[in-house]
């Protein structure tokens, strides 16, 4: 995935190398504290990684943890687009980080030429907040509180 320049093309740049990737992400396989973290994504059938996705850690302009907020990430491999996994996991995310981290706000950021990752965020009731327009490359800025998730969703509050 992180050689495919179709992937790499809305998530920061060109293809990267083998060496690159690894270097890149061998401080990511570390232990997670509070479960916010980008996880495998693998299809049960055939066991096999198709990605990562999860919801991390959001941070504040001075670099610091927000408290309550995570960020939402959905990387899928190429040959696995338009089959509704990153709709799915980001479902299965947000409700991971509503319902069991009692997180109050789940935020996004997509580069504006994405218009798939937009329907996607759009479907799991993730609403615009800002667009953010940069020289090289601009973003949406996308979140959805508690309260909208639940009234998304139809999950009782009770519940849980």
């Amino acid at each position: 995935m992180e050689m495919d320049s179709d992937v790499r093309r809305y998530v920061g740049g060109r293809p990267r190398t083998r060496e690159e990737a690894e270097k890149r992400f061998n401080g990511t396989l570390q232990a997670v504290k509070g479960n916010l973290n980008m996880w495998a994504t693998i299809l049960k059938s055939g066991v096999r990684y198709i990605g990562r996705c999860g919801i991390y850690p959001h941070f504040n302009n001075d670099g610091n943890p927000i408290s309550g907020e995570a960020s939402l990430g959905l990387y899928i491999a190429k040959e696995y687009w338009n089959k509704g996994f990153a709709t799915e996991a980001g479902r299965a995310f947000i409700a991971f980080g509503f319902l069991k981290l009692g997180l109050h706000r789940i935020v996004t950021a997509i580069d504006t030429r994405n218009a798939a990752s937009v329907k996607v965020v759009e479907r799991l009731g993730m609403e615009l907040t800002y667009t953010e327009t940069g020289e090289s490359r601009s973003f949406f800025h996308y979140a959805i509180n508690r309260d909208r998730y639940y009234e998304f969703s139809k999950v009782e509050k009770s519940a849980f």
